[in-house]
């Protein structure tokens, strides 16, 4: 049938205004205030939950929630899965949603995600698609998951090519960030969190560069002013940018800074690097590249390098790691457009560079991108 021989065409107008507002709490064990919130109806009627976690925060934190959701009559159950940057794939997810299904759960159900960012990342995505789309709350005990992933809505899975290609933007009901918890993690994890928290001044405060800088070893041993200080700024700085662009159409991509080189070094490591430490790194080779392009000074670019060496992260390509494999991984970048690298650059420290209106990222030859991997 030609064009000509059309019968109707049928309009389906589908306008709608969204509202996906929603909380962060910050505190000190909040178990108790997220069972009091799901008893007075965050959720609605809601009364099946899966609580997703994985391996290391399980008997910490998700059990002790789902035993208390049990005692309160909701019907509760946990799904857990291999700690790890390794599980974060479309196969953990498919295992867990073949797992609810058994279960018996449906489209009344809702999600609460216990733990750090892979846990808030994968639960947000199973939570977008399940039953084309359940509630979900994120319970954050990580500094990581406070940083990252407590506000934006960023949910995806890692593939065998990059991080996060696959996923959806789908936000919370509400997010708790229990700073109690950040005196369970492992030293090496407090560091990594730590990593996109230096990012987040490096782009939006210096004040808050400076009070890292000044009370380093304060935040390192989780003392209460310290992590509260930088639980807040974390959610301030991100907030001020997600407001501004939700769906990361222009401004959103600054939240990317030291992630082009960091995202590609991690998937190059095997993921033996964890995430804020192949940021630390991917900082470190932006500062490099800002300085050479005269968007900040060698000593401010120092500075950044410093700080990041002293919170006892790397800054330097680990020898196992193959520079020219590294620069080809570049071109998996999700800011590449048209075949060409592009980079999110500070201007000096606690600002980024807009280099046309809304334009926040700039094109980078791939030899001078070299260079740099090669110098560090």
């Amino acid at each position: 049938m030609n064009r000509g021989d059309r019968v109707s065409v049928f309009n389906v107008e589908l306008k709608r205004v969204v509202d996906d507002s929603y909380e962060i709490e910050i505190g000190h064990g909040l178990t108790d205030q997220l069972v009091e919130d799901l008893g007075t109806g965050l959720l609605g009627k809601i009364r099946k939950l899966a609580v997703i976690t994985d391996s290391n925060v399980c008997d910490l934190y998700a059990k002790p929630i789902c035993e208390r959701l049990l005692a309160e009559g909701f019907k509760a159950e946990l799904f857990v899965f291999p700690a790890g940057e390794k599980s974060k794939t479309r196969q953990t997810k498919a295992k867990i949603e073949d797992a609810m299904l058994e279960k018996g759960y449906r489209r009344d159900c809702a999600i609460i995600a216990v733990g750090g960012g892979v846990v808030t990342d994968l639960a947000g995505f199973v939570a977008g698609t399940f039953g084309r789309g359940v509630p979900f709350i994120n319970y954050a005990t990580t500094l990581l998951a406070a940083a990252d992933a407590s506000v934006g809505g960023k949910t995806a899975v890692d593939t065998p090519l990059a991080t996060n290609l696959i996923g959806l933007f789908n936000q919370p009901k509400k997010v708790y960030i229990d700073i109690d918890a950040w005196k369970t993690l492992p030293v090496r994890q407090m560091r990594s969190g730590l990593a996109e928290t230096i990012k987040h001044a490096c782009l939006g405060s210096l004040d808050m560069f400076e009070f890292i800088e000044e009370n380093l070893e304060d935040i390192l041993s989780s003392a209460r002013f310290a992590c509260e200080y930088i639980a807040e700024n974390n959610c301030k700085i991100k907030y001020n940018v997600v407001m501004k662009d939700e769906r990361e159409s222009g401004l959103r991509e600054i939240l990317n800074l030291g992630h082009t080189v960091g995202r590609a070094i991690e998937t190059v490591s095997d993921y033996q690097l964890l995430h804020g430490e192949a940021l630390s790194i991917g900082m470190a080779a932006q500062v490099l590249l800002s300085a050479r392009l005269g968007y900040m000074s060698e000593e401010e670019a120092q500075r950044v390098t410093a700080l990041y060496a002293r919170a006892g992260l790397p800054t330097t390509i680990p020898a196992y790691i193959d520079r020219e494999a590294l620069v080809k991984k570049l071109y998996t970048d999700k800011k590449v457009r048209d075949g060409k690298l592009r980079f999110v650059l500070q201007k000096g420290i606690g600002d980024v560079v807009e280099f046309a209106p809304g334009v926040f990222a700039k094109p980078i030859e791939e030899e001078l991108a070299r260079e740099i991997i090669m110098e560090l």
